[in-house]
């Protein structure tokens, strides 16, 4: 997908990769050939798309989106645009042993070498790993990187996404601990019913979860939620401006932000870096927890 397309065009594209991604969940249609998922895939695989070309209007509706200032350079999380159309073809792909639908998001990891400016020309990969235990079922791994077009194609920004498919317990599983607990703080955004759709027509991650109440609703939830990416993207924006150009950025994923309602960021200086989370306002309901680290 050309960051130079049509909204309308984004639109059908993310819309088309979605229901593609979604079919291998639709009994009966999840046996036919080139949906049927292969269940017993136990490699990872990569992917990738052509150079792409970073478009001053696309990285400013992003960034106005997401609290981030227009400049000559795209914002910190920007660049998982370009990752996200393979991220939706690996979750259609027959090589992914499990369906999209009921995918959570748990973690993302960012890691920034150096600011990308807009006008740059970059070559995108993401690489899936291998089917990780979870304590509570199954988690992949999605490793997005992004390297300069120019010959020496140095790497410029990386990022790793961790999906979790619930299943089969696994008690015996190892996983990381949380982030630190960061307290709520004083800044808070009202969050508009309409977020989730906003932020599809940029990213092109048009789920059903995040559109409608009613189309949430028909997958489990009260109603519409946030992308957990718009939420890490409205923290980073917080920070932004007292971050190094060579930093890491961690998310945990909570609870999910029904839509509408309003948040509280809360942050704190930790060594050189900062700890931050995101909590419904007015509650010790947690959404995220997040930390930086200078490169």
């Amino acid at each position: 997908m050309d960051d130079t397309t049509e909204p309308t065009v984004v639109a059908r594209e993310g819309v088309a990769a979605l229901l593609r991604a979604a079919l291998p969940s639709v009994p009966g249609v999840s046996a036919l050939p080139g949906i049927r998922k292969d269940a017993s895939a136990t490699e990872g695989f990569a992917v990738t798309r052509p150079p792409v070309t970073v478009e001053r209007e696309h990285a400013t509706r992003y960034a106005e989106l997401c609290g981030f200032p227009a400049q000559d350079t795209v914002a910190l999380t920007y660049p998982h645009m370009l990752a996200q159309p393979l991220h939706l073809a690996i979750l259609a792909d027959a090589r992914f042993p499990a369906p999209a639908m009921g995918m959570v998001h748990l973690e993302n990891t960012i890691t920034q070498h150096r600011r990308i400016a807009i006008g740059e020309t970059l070559d995108v990969r993401v690489d899936v790993s291998s089917p990780i235990a979870h304590p509570v079922g199954t988690a992949w791994r999605l490793t997005s990187t992004i390297r300069s077009g120019s010959p020496d194609g140095e790497v410029a920004w990386e990022s790793v996404s961790t999906y979790l498919r619930r299943g089969r317990r696994n008690p015996d599983a190892a996983w990381a601990g949380d982030l630190a607990d960061v307290a709520p703080g004083p800044v808070a955004w009202p969050l508009k019913a309409d977020l989730g759709r906003r932020y599809a027509a940029v990213s092109g991650d048009y789920n059903p979860i995040h559109l409608t109440a009613l189309s949430a609703k028909a997958l489990g939830f009260p109603r519409q939620i946030a992308h957990g990416m718009w939420t890490k993207a409205r923290c980073v924006a917080m920070l932004e401006n007292r971050l190094p150009d060579a930093v890491t950025v961690e998310v945990t994923f909570k609870k999910p932000v029904l839509l509408p309602s309003a948040v509280a960021f809360g942050s704190e200086e930790r060594g050189e870096g900062f700890g931050f989370s995101l909590h419904k306002r007015g509650s010790d309901t947690l959404h995220l927890l997040g930390r930086t680290t200078a490169l």
